[in-house]
């Protein structure tokens, strides 16, 4: 079940009453806020203003939701495709008048180049697992031209896991890497397959993009464990 995109679908057509649930494997409950999904330029963080501004030549938007960054390049007059899975969400994008859409997986994508990949709000996330981080960036590279450039950001969620007397913190044993968080988005009532997401910390998305044939940059950091990076061909 499409929550996700049925919550966007619900905003963009008057209907918000809820926001959207999530429960972590963390054991955590949040809620997203459906107005924030839905922010303008001026409403964004820094990270994301600053991510915009790097964004040249044919761009690709990847795991866009409602579209918000999408709507702002293109009113920029800049070349950009919104692609996410939702089905949900790529109707709202179309409603909000994005020009090029893309209902997929990222995976599922290919035949076209870009200069720009974008992934934000922790865009980075959609590999779900550390383990698949390698091949997603063999993908992304597939999708870039010669001198194109891949824009995201993450957090490192360490600080969320308790710090002992050495410095060190104490992580779950049932995960390979402790910035692996499975997801379950609830929306009025409804509730969604669980998903992988991924949280990643700045020196482990470098040492795979090296690894990977890519220089990676740390653009800038925010103000809570959280970061944007750029990558570009070795």
């Amino acid at each position: 079940m499409d929550v996700f995109g049925k919550a966007l679908w619900d905003y963009e057509n008057g209907k918000y009453s809820d926001d959207i649930i999530t429960i972590s494997s963390l054991d955590e409950q949040d809620t997203i806020p459906l107005t924030y999904l839905f922010r303008a330029y001026e409403e964004m963080p820094p990270i994301e203003q600053e991510a915009l501004k790097l964004c040249k030549g044919s761009i690709l938007d990847i795991g866009c939701g409602a579209g918000n960054h999408s709507l702002y390049l293109q009113n920029k007059n800049k070349t950009v495709t919104a692609l996410d899975s939702s089905n949900g969400a790529i109707r709202t994008c179309i409603q909000r008048g994005i020009k090029s859409t893309k209902n997929c997986t990222i995976l599922d994508f290919n035949g076209e180049r870009f200069d720009t990949l974008l992934m934000l709000m922790n865009g980075v996330g959609i590999v779900g697992k550390l383990s698949l981080l390698k091949s997603y960036l063999s993908h992304f590279k597939s999708l870039l031209k010669p001198q194109g450039q891949i824009i995201l950001d993450s957090s490192d969620i360490i600080y969320m896991f308790e710090e002992d007397e050495d410095g060190g913190h104490w992580v779950p044993n049932n995960v390979s890497y402790y910035g692996e968080v499975q997801f379950t988005m609830q929306y009025k009532g409804e509730k969604g397959s669980p998903f992988d997401w991924l949280y990643l910390d700045y020196n482990t998305l470098q040492n795979a993009a090296n690894d990977s044939g890519f220089v990676c940059e740390l653009v800038s950091q925010g103000e809570h464990y959280d970061y944007l990076a750029r990558l570009t061909h070795k």
